[in-house]
């Protein structure tokens, strides 16, 4: 039955995608797929919950109002903005047809990933639900996370919405105990998610699936672009980075 789910659930995710695709060769930019990332996984705990021998509806509600609030937030981020800077540059790099490209390097790493992410939301349906213990520390980690990246999305954007703060950098909130509020909640979120999974080996043996979400933030496609980015268009982002952790949340070092 959890091979039926990884199928069916690979399914929703390649129809997801593949309509993503398809609206975004027809508007001619490619950043929708950062929607569907947060609906991706939204997809697969519905999927899964549904599907599930032993549903497990703390673990697939939890996700669905994660990547649903996500997906929304990119998307209204996003709108009437230009095309990421980064999908640019990689239909330039292409040698042949360029959405092709894209649809191989992006949209098909993205599905691998998201159904790999997701492993601890999809074998929780076929296992025993984790000690009660377990279950409220697993909740409270990912309700931590959830409130981590809530808040400083919005602190971000409403900092961004005063014409006053035009060409300064937002140091103050939880931007001022961590550079990416948002990325450490992403984390802490799929770290709640996976404890509560752990209700058998099999969900214990997911393990790798919160490790690759953190270091996706970490080391991947996360915060070093962003810093990147951000140290190349603001010169006053060094001082702020020296004073200011990196991912985990910790008091700004004294100048």
């Amino acid at each position: 039955m959890f091979l039926l789910n990884l199928a069916v659930s690979a399914g929703a995710v390649a129809v997801l995608l593949g309509v993503v695709f398809a609206i975004s060769v027809r508007r001619g930019r490619h950043d929708l797929i950062d929607v569907a990332w947060g609906l991706g996984f939204a997809v697969v705990a519905a999927v899964s919950w549904a599907m599930g021998a032993q549903p497990g509806w703390l673990i697939a509600v939890l996700t669905i109002v994660w990547g649903v609030r996500l997906g929304i937030h990119i998307g209204l981020r996003n709108r009437g903005k230009p095309e990421d800077p980064r999908y640019v540059a990689i239909r330039k790099r292409a040698k042949g047809n360029p959405n092709l490209h894209l649809a191989l390097k992006v949209y098909l790493l993205q599905g691998v990933i998201l159904l790999f992410v997701s492993l601890p939301v999809q074998v929780a349906q076929y296992t025993a639900a984790p000690p009660v213990w377990l279950t409220v520390i697993g909740a409270l980690v990912w309700l931590a996370g959830f409130g981590f990246e809530t808040i400083g999305d919005w602190q971000l954007s409403r900092f961004k919405s005063d014409p006053a703060n035009k060409g300064k950098l937002m140091t103050t909130g939880l931007w001022r105990y961590t550079r990416h509020p948002n990325y450490f909640g992403d984390a802490a979120v799929w770290c709640g998610l996976y404890l509560l999974a752990c209700g058998s080996w099999a969900g214990a043996a997911t393990v790798l699936s919160p490790v690759l979400m953190t270091w996706l933030l970490t080391n991947g496609s996360g915060k070093p672009l962003t810093e990147k980015h951000m140290r190349k268009s603001r010169p006053d982002y060094a001082a702020y980075a020296d004073r200011t952790s990196g991912f985990f949340p910790l008091p700004p070092k004294r100048a």
